[in-house]
Formats: structure tokens, C-alpha cells, sequence
């Protein structure tokens, strides 16, 4: 249980913090290259206003009025202009304003531009703009933006690395702090289990004094339906004692488990034989359907404690005409138990999830003390699962079929 907080406060804490640095990365990078295209469009449609001579002929008329920013960008640009008169045919091209001018190439760049026909668009590393002149002739014009593009790349590549390596950061940070910001919750869970382990150890003396008491008075007083229904009710309450400190003790952290290699096989049908006789005397039929050879690392005691309590549950609780039927296989690297029965009444999913919760009874069945039992058994199911490194759940199967999933890791041979 404890650890299962951690994992869930670890779990809750990285997602947080992973989404607030996504997002600030995210939106870093999304305003960046906002402004960096804001800026190679300003700049383009300025050179797409010249007449495609480039920015070194009479740059003081071009450039006037102009922002000191603006004339430095304008200044760096490299750019050139490709003309094509009405018909469609190359006019000419202006690469006076691009270093390391290649015809070749921008006459390629000016082909792809055309057929494409958007207006303005980014083509490689250039950004483009189609200008109608005048005299009715089309003017392309090409501006360089490698430098922009690979600046605004290494900004994303360097702020994710940097976002991955937070992450990782605080996952270790939060990792380590994890106890300590769980600690009053553990303290308070670890009270609780220590009061109800004192309070069981108390019960039990004036339990087996009554208990004592009431045979003394049996072997007096001969049948006295008073006397039995005390002692049922003494029987009941003992046995719901032991229950909470078996409980208890479970969910320790240090829990006195001896761990060996277990055929779960012949295990689970060892354990489920006695429940057939039970369901076969209760008018229903209770189906096995296991795999051979399933091997799980546990404790022995607690596996079949594990599986009859399943098992127990099922058939008190069965209802309708449909089997019983537990089935067991290997799923990947994990043994999978199932055990399911018909119910009266179809459970909500919020029912599945409270059935492992202390004392909860889901149905009116449970309720109204038509069953024995304190409502405790799948707690303990859920606990003993839990210690062995695995996880258990209910969930509804079509409208009134019930099933409890455990998955248990397989043992390594």
C-alpha cells in the first residue's frame, strides 16, 4: 500500500511538471517562430516591392524610414527575383543581392514555385512571393532563410533536450522526496493499523471468556437457543478478529512471507476442489479452466488463502442459473486468474472499484446478512496480491456477469 502511494504521488507529481514544462517549451518555440517569420515576411515583401535588382542599388531611397533592425535584416538578406512574362515564358532573373549565385538552381526553385501556384510559400529553405507587375509580367521572389530556419531548429532541438533532461531531473528529485511527502499519510496508515492490531489483541481475551462462559453454561442448562445464538455471535466476531490482523499484517511492509517457486496449476485446482462441491450442492455448476504448468514466486499459504477467498466468493454470491467459472493462463509475463458468476443486480464501475475496500458491500444481498461474512475477504485478496507484485480488479462482463481479474507475475525458471 505504501508503495503504491508512492508510485501514485511520483506518478501525479512528473505528469504535472511534465505538462507545465511542455507547455512553456511549447510555447517558447511557438512565439519564436512567430517572430521569425513575422520578420522573413516583412522582409520578403519588401523585396518583392523592388524591381528584383537587389537592395545594393541606391540602398539609402530603399532603405529610408526604415528601423535599424529592419536595414540590418534587409542588409543580410540573401535573395534573388525570377521574371516571367504573361505567356509564362523566363523573362529574365536577378541574383545580383545572392551569394554564391547558381542560375541552375534558382530557376529550379522558380519552377516548383510555379507549379505549386500559392502565393507566397516556403519551398526548401526559401521563402517565396509572387508579385503580378504592371506590365502584367509575374516576378518571384526567392529569400534565403537558412540561417532563420536552422537557428529556429537548434532553439527546439536544445529547449527539448533541455525539456527531457527537467523531466528526468524531477522524476529523481521527486522519486527521493516521495517518502518524505507521504510520510504523515503513511504515519496516519500505519496507526491505524497498529490500533486495529491492538484492538484485535484486546478482543480476544474477553472473547474466549465469553466464549468459555457460554459452554460452561451449555453443559448447565442443556439447549438454550440464547446460549447457541451467543456463541454464534462470539464465533463470528473471533473469526472477524483474526481476519483484521491477518489484514494488518498483510499490508506491513515487513509481512513474514516465505517466497518459493509455486505451481499455481495444481495449486489453484487443489484449492477450488472443495468449492465445486459446494456450488454442485447449491444447484450450480462451477467450471475450472486451467492451464498446466503456470508457475508464480509467492508464498504458498497466501496464494491459496489468495484463491479461496475468490473462489468462496463467487459461490456465495452466484447468482442466476449461469456456471461458476475460473479460468487461469499465462498473458505475456504474468499468470492471469480470473473467476467470475452471475449477479442479481449489474454493479457501476465505481462499485467494481469499492469492492476491495474495507466492509463494502455492493448489492442488497450482501447487505441485509442473507450471506455470512463481514464484507473483509477481497480486501485481503487485494492486500495479498498486492505484496506479491501484482494487481487485481472487477469489472462487469456483458449486463450481469461479474468477474475478479488478479495477475500475478510468473515465476523465472
Amino acid at each position: 500500500m505504501i508503495k503504491k502511494l508512492q508510485r501514485r504521488f511520483i506518478r501525479i507529481a512528473v505528469i504535472v511538471l511534465t505538462v507545465a514544462m511542455v507547455l512553456v517549451v511549447g510555447i517558447v518555440n511557438i512565439a519564436n517562430w512567430i517572430s521569425v517569420r513575422s520578420e522573413l515576411e516583412t522582409t520578403l515583401s519588401f523585396l518583392a516591392q523592388s524591381d528584383g535588382l537587389g537592395l545594393r542599388e541606391e540602398p539609402g531611397r530603399r532603405l529610408a524610414g526604415k528601423s535599424k533592425h529592419t536595414r540590418n535584416l534587409l542588409g543580410e538578406s540573401n535573395s534573388f527575383s525570377v521574371i516571367y512574362d504573361q505567356e509564362g515564358n523566363l523573362r529574365r532573373m536577378a541574383l545580383d543581392s545572392m551569394m554564391d549565385a547558381d542560375g541552375e538552381t534558382a530557376l529550379s526553385l522558380a519552377e516548383q514555385a510555379v507549379q505549386w501556384g500559392q502565393e507566397s510559400a516556403f519551398l526548401q529553405d526559401y521563402l517565396y512571393k509572387m508579385t503580378t507587375l504592371p506590365n502584367g509580367e509575374t516576378r518571384i521572389t526567392f529569400l534565403n532563410c537558412e540561417t532563420r530556419l536552422a537557428a529556429v531548429r537548434n532553439l527546439a532541438l536544445i529547449s527539448g533536450i533541455a525539456c527531457l533532461g527537467g523531466i528526468a531531473l524531477a522524476w529523481l528529485f521527486v522519486s527521493i522526496a516521495s517518502r518524505k511527502a507521504v510520510e504523515p499519510t503513511i504515519r496516519n496508515m500505519e496507526q491505524q493499523k497498529q490500533f486495529i492490531t491492538d484492538a484485535s489483541h484486546e478482543l480476544k481475551t474477553p472473547l474466549t471468556v465469553i466464549s468459555t462462559n457460554m459452554e460452561l453454561l451449555q453443559m448447565e442448562m442443556k439447549e438454550n437457543q440464547w446460549i447457541r445464538s451467543t456463541q454464534k455471535q462470539t464465533a463470528q466476531m473471533r473469526h472477524l478478529v483474526d481476519e483484521l490482523v491477518y489484514l494488518s499484517r498483510m499490508e506491513e511492509e515487513s509481512a513474514p512471507l516465505t517466497m518459493t517457486e509455486l505451481d499455481f496449476s495444481a495449486l489453484l485446482k487443489e484449492t477450488a476442489e472443495p468449492f465445486l462441491g459446494m456450488a454442485e450442492y447449491q444447484g450450480r455448476e462451477m467450471l475450472l479452466e486451467v492451464e498446466d504448468n503456470l508457475a508464480v514466486h509467492g508464498d504458498r499459504a497466501s496464494i491459496q488463502r489468495l484463491i479461496s477467498t475468490l473462489c468462496d466468493n463467487a459461490v456465495k454470491y452466484a447468482a442466476g442459473e449461469g456456471p461458476i467459472r475460473a479460468q487461469a493462463k499465462m498473458d505475456g509475463k504474468r499468470v492471469l486468474f480470473s473467476i467470475s458468476n452471475e449477479v442479481s443486480e449489474p454493479l457501476t464501475r465505481e462499485q467494481c472499484e469499492q469492492l476491495f475496500h474495507r466492509f463494502y458491500r455492493a448489492d442488497a444481498s450482501r447487505s441485509k446478512g442473507k450471506k455470512s461474512g463481514f464484507g473483509i475477504g477481497l480486501s485481503i485478496a487485494a492486500a495479498i496480491t498486492e505484496k506479491h507484485g501484482g494487481e487485481i480488479s472487477a469489472a462487469m462482463e456483458g449486463e450481469n456477469r461479474l468477474v475478479l481479474i488478479c495477475s500475478l507475475p510468473k515465476a523465472n525458471k
